[in-house]
């Protein structure tokens, strides 16, 4: 039984990082998904595919899988370059701009 331990990404639907802060173990998936022919909902029989366990740490998550014999790979997060501007957000409202104020 394979897992992978990871740090997530933030969302692409806001500009927070609310979610990235911990590690979070979760299982490979063991088999292959089917469709039902009746309903057409996508099922599996492979229940461990459902499990994310979140840590703090990364050594926490590699403890526990070594604990329980889990198979982990540890993929480390790409650093995110700072957007810090010279004078910030302010700028947007500075009175002594010297071009036209446009969006």
């Amino acid at each position: 039984m394979g897992a992978r331990i990871y740090r997530p990404a933030k969302s692409a639907m806001s500009s927070g990082t609310a979610r990235t802060h911990h590690w979070v173990l979760e299982f490979v998936h063991a088999s292959s998904r089917e469709v039902d022919p009746l309903m057409g909902w996508t099922s599996s029989s492979d229940t461990q595919s459902q499990v994310r366990i979140r840590f703090e740490t990364k050594e926490a998550a590699l403890d526990y899988a070594k604990e329980h014999g889990i198979d982990a790979v540890v993929q480390e997060p790409h650093a995110r370059k700072p957007n810090i501007r010279p004078r910030g957000y302010g700028e947007n409202f500075a009175t002594e701009r010297k071009g036209a104020w446009t969006h």
